[in-house]
């Protein structure tokens, strides 16, 4: 799960895959604005086929967070 998280955050920042870790946080390591955000967790949603709920995702903090709840999420 973390490759295909690290693939799709890559596209979407200049950091290359190998510096996107769980510990990498969402808001400060990717240098994305609010509808840069938005696009990356549609991307994420569609990948994994998950829908987060908006409070939930405003708790987000690092790549980790994201894992946990796609694993909590998906059917």
């Amino acid at each position: 799960m973390l490759e295909k998280l690290q693939k799709i955050i890559s596209e979407y920042t200049d950091l290359p895959e190998s510096e996107i870790t769980e510990n990498t946080n969402i808001r400060t390591d990717l240098n994305l604005n609010s509808l840069e955000l938005v696009n990356l967790a549609v991307a994420i949603e569609d990948e994994f086929e998950v829908e987060i709920p908006d409070r939930e995702a405003l708790g987000i903090e690092t790549v980790g967070d994201v894992i946990a709840l796609i694993q909590r999420y998906q059917a």
